[in-house]
């Protein structure tokens, strides 16, 4: 008996290139978390570019590969790769100071893809205005910080106004300045393809 190989597609062109751009993306947030510096307002949580990357993941993979993209990235740093902020890994981080934070990048890259794009269906993210696009990104600092605040209170049993001043409000000028270099992103490319 004889299997003609040729003609079998295990999988398909667009899952291949949407899973090695997920795989892409997830690469970047580990990159991103070694530009890390820290917050003399926080205790135990650094600056790092990893937000940028859950933003531009959301706008160019959409709600589902994008949120796709941050769980590999959450399980590599599980599983022991250093791509955690400094370095670390282990599911110790997750349990963290920072571990909120973490946990909310898939969910926050999904919702970001899902205002930009308006649902599951992707569309080119450089024809996306300026409030939708600001707005998205605006909603997904919001979960980060929602989920990254409700972590800082369970691990250093703190209440919500100082969780949320060390946690929160002491990043939330730099988190402006990633909003402003994502939307820089996406608009280079406009002008690129125009």
């Amino acid at each position: 008996m004889s299997v003609d190989a040729e003609s079998v597609d295990l999988v398909g062109d667009e899952v291949a290139t949407n899973v090695a751009r997920a795989a892409l993306f997830a690469a970047l947030a580990g990159a991103g978390a070694y530009v890390s510096f820290p917050n003399p307002l926080s205790p135990g949580v650094p600056v790092t570019l990893q937000v940028l990357v859950v933003f531009l993941a959301g706008v160019y993979l959409g709600a589902a590969w994008g949120g796709a993209s941050m769980g590999l990235y959450l399980v590599a740093g599980a599983a022991g790769v250093p791509v955690f902020a400094g370095g670390s890994a282990g599911v110790g981080v997750l349990l963290s100071t920072t571990g909120g934070y973490l946990w909310s990048y898939p969910i926050a890259a999904a919702a970001v893809g899902l205002a930009v794009h308006g649902g599951l269906d992707l569309r080119d993210p450089t024809t996306v205005g300026l409030p939708r696009l600001v707005g998205s990104m605006v909603l997904g600092t919001g979960i980060v910080y929602t989920m990254g605040v409700s972590g800082l209170m369970l691990v250093l049993g703190v209440g919500p106004i100082e969780a949320f001043l060390a946690g929160a409000a002491a990043f939330l000028p730099v988190e402006a300045f990633k909003i402003a270099a994502a939307v820089g992103v996406v608009r280079s490319d406009a002008i690129q393809a125009a």
